[in-house]
């Protein structure tokens, strides 16, 4: 009967010894060999399994170990030995008479499980002996680079490059996990970390998806949108509809923003009438509107005004107006 090596795959990002019961059976019943020792290792031998340690790639101590067994289990590393297997199959499909080689795993990585890796690979960057650079930074010296991250992503977006996404994706990510880990360094009463961050989004995506996670009516999309803003206020007890705001997006977005939280409020003062000698533009496309904006910038510009200010201080104006406004009818 022709012999078995079963290769024992499993993931390095769970708690030793969280083993399939198929794995746990093949450990317990035959001779598990391994390349060094481990966390999971010593699970192993204390759950009773026989376990020994023979060094890297070897491939001769498995087949002898086969021939004396029967059957022998290769627990591989946290890479997954590739280069033993490779060798290993490369020997078997030269002598299929030596040994069958059989590919089991006994555990494997949850969705977002390499998320884990991000923050170990943070963690070894922030600490001592870590990237210098980094340990330098704070929450403010990095604000910048946030904003610069978040704009290649909606590059990448706007440009339909769904390659470039999820690498600028990954560089909005870095961001996230490099500030959370510098968190960990900040006065006891103030320090958080990521898993305080992450925390605090899964309580917030479950509060506020009643119609997945409670059982609520699911209704239309305008109702869950709504149902979304009722939760929102009622979480963070605004005064205002203008509250949270975040006010140094760029002139145009926070405009839109002011205007769209107003008439969701239901609270829309007169807005400021065109200046007299504006030309009428019908605003009946994108291009027209685009065509008016630029024309406007442009003469702004050759009078001499900062078009961004110009704005910024008009939206904030009305935004006041939005809050006298909401006063009056209290």
């Amino acid at each position: 009967m022709t012999g078995r090596v079963v290769l024992l795959v499993t993931s390095p990002r769970l708690p030793a010894g969280l083993l399939s019961a198929a794995a746990w059976d093949a450990v317990r019943r035959h001779p598990v060999l391994t390349a060094a020792e481990s966390e999971l290792t010593a699970a192993l031998r204390t759950a009773g399994a026989a376990v020994t340690v023979v060094g890297p790639g070897p491939v001769d101590e498995l087949l002898d170990a086969v021939a004396a067994h029967g059957t022998v289990v290769w627990l591989a590393g946290p890479a997954g030995d590739e280069e033993l297997a490779r060798r290993l199959g490369l020997r078997l499909a030269r002598e299929p008479g030596l040994a069958e080689l059989e590919l089991m795993y006994g555990s494997w990585d949850p969705a977002g499980a390499r998320l884990l890796d991000a923050v170990a690979v943070m963690d070894r960057l922030v600490s001592p002996g870590g990237d210098p650079w980094k340990r330098a930074q704070t929450h403010s010296t990095l604000a910048q680079f946030l904003l610069e991250e978040a704009y290649e992503a909606y590059d990448a977006i706007a440009a339909g490059d769904l390659a470039a996404l999820r690498e600028e994706l990954g560089d909005v990510l870095l961001q996230v996990v490099l500030h959370a880990r510098l968190a960990e360094e900040l006065p006891e009463d103030e320090r958080w970390s990521v898993d305080d961050v992450a925390g605090g989004l899964v309580e917030k995506m479950i509060r506020r998806n009643p119609h997945v996670f409670a059982g609520a009516p699911a209704g239309t999309v305008e109702e869950i949108t709504e149902n979304w803003d009722q939760i929102k206020r009622a979480e963070k007890a605004r005064g205002s509809a203008m509250d949270g705001i975040a006010l140094t997006q760029p002139a145009l977005a926070l405009a839109a923003k002011i205007l769209q939280r107003a008439s969701r409020a239901g609270v829309e003062p007169p807005r400021p009438a065109p200046p007299p000698g504006l030309p009428e533009v019908r605003l009946e496309t994108e291009e027209t509107l685009s065509a008016a904006l630029l024309s406007i910038v442009a003469r702004a510009q050759a009078a001499g005004i900062d078009a961004e200010a110009a704005l910024r201080r008009a939206a904030l104006s009305y935004a006041d107006a939005v809050r006298a406004a909401e006063r009056s009818t209290d």
